[in-house]
């Protein structure tokens, strides 16, 4: 199927770059990093679109620090496509930015948001789902979400609900759901839980709606972004309106400010991989094994060491292991980082400690 001739694409690339230090900087957050060796995860992100909306049509959202490194990673987008925001006011204004950009352009167009950060490898599945939920969102009166097949009970991520099937006024290979709920991210017994039911799927950040539907959902439900989005659309110079107004907007969550409250939500389940690669024991998953379960995106030299993960941006320098377990090991040009990889996800927590200079 193809997609709506007024389709547009909105993509999420701003965040802060703790997760991955010392690789990842404030002005170079994970999707700015090359970790498998196939470009960055927002050059993925551009790429996986060809088909789906076209690059005079897709839309970027980072922050003044990142600005230059996303439009030297974004091959293709015209650099008025490109947008910084001029505060972080979380993904609730930072959507509605987007909605009022694309509504400045086609009022009744079609548009997907999408994270920039995620590794999704099986680029024609992703495609396919793309095709499906632009057409079920513009021949239907709900916001669409795209949900994960969980794969594990995880607790770190917010979970759908879904119920009865929807049938619609288009024909898909990839059935939409109404969505029942919303639910925040449960402890590893409600999410078990949720498993054995079943009808539950990982909440991606992915959205897809028609402009009509969506400004008249938060005209309802968040006002205040819903006036902005007006604004912007009747503003002589739209980057002086948002200078000006964004900042004032209060931060919180689009899915707190709108999907969570609006009237019908729809959902359609993903067919792809999916991967959020929230830490380096994620990486550690594509990268190669050497040895006894060691990971490394490089050759090493190990002995009698295991489970260790290994990560070397300097291409002239030899990271050799000797008698140790359990270890992230990551080396660039400035910093040296030696953790325990059972606390890979406190690895942000150095931020605090650092010189500016290594942030």
């Amino acid at each position: 199927m193809n997609p709506p001739g007024n389709s547009y694409a909105l993509i999420l690339a701003g965040g802060s770059g703790t997760r991955f230090w010392p690789l990842s900087r404030d002005r170079k957050p994970k999707q700015l990093l090359n970790l498998f060796g196939t470009g960055t995860l927002l050059a993925h992100a551009i790429r996986r679109l060809d088909g789906v909306v076209p690059r005079e049509r897709i839309l970027i959202l980072t922050n003044e620090k990142q600005l230059d490194a996303v439009r030297a990673n974004a091959e293709g987008i015209p650099a008025d496509n490109i947008f910084a925001e001029p505060a972080k006011r979380d993904t609730g204004p930072a959507v509605a930015l987007g909605v009022g950009l694309v509504a400045a352009r086609d009022p009744d167009a079609v548009m997907l948001v999408l994270p920039a950060d995620q590794l999704i490898r099986d680029a024609d599945a992703f495609r396919s789902v793309m095709h499906d939920a632009l057409a079920v969102a513009g021949a239907s009166d709900g916001l669409v979400t795209i949900g994960i097949q969980p794969t594990w009970p995880c607790p770190s991520y917010g979970y759908i609900e879904r119920g009865a099937p929807v049938e619609t006024s288009v024909t898909t290979q990839h059935a939409a759901h109404e969505v029942v709920r919303f639910r925040e991210k449960p402890d590893i017994d409600t999410a078990r839980g949720f498993l054995t039911q079943g009808g539950f799927s990982w909440n991606a950040g992915m959205f897809v709606w028609s402009l009509p539907v969506v400004r008249a959902q938060l005209a309802k439900h968040a006002p205040d972004l819903a006036a902005f989005i007006d604004r912007l659309c009747a503003a002589d110079d739209v980057r002086a309106t948002v200078a000006g107004a964004f900042p004032g907007l209060h931060a919180r969550s689009i899915d707190y400010a709108l999907m969570e409250k609006a009237d019908r939500v729809l959902n359609i389940e993903a067919t792809f991989d999916w991967d959020d690669v929230g830490s380096w024991i994620s990486v550690a998953a594509y990268l190669e094994a050497q040895g006894d379960d060691n990971r490394a995106n490089t050759a090493i030299t190990e002995v009698d060491s295991r489970r260790n993960i290994v990560f070397n941006d300097r291409p002239s320098s030899r990271v050799a292991l000797l008698g140790v377990e359990d270890l992230i090991v990551v080396q660039t040009e400035d910093a040296l980082l030696v953790a325990n990889r059972h606390q890979a996800d406190a690895i942000k927590k150095l931020s605090e400690l650092l010189p500016k200079e290594l942030l």
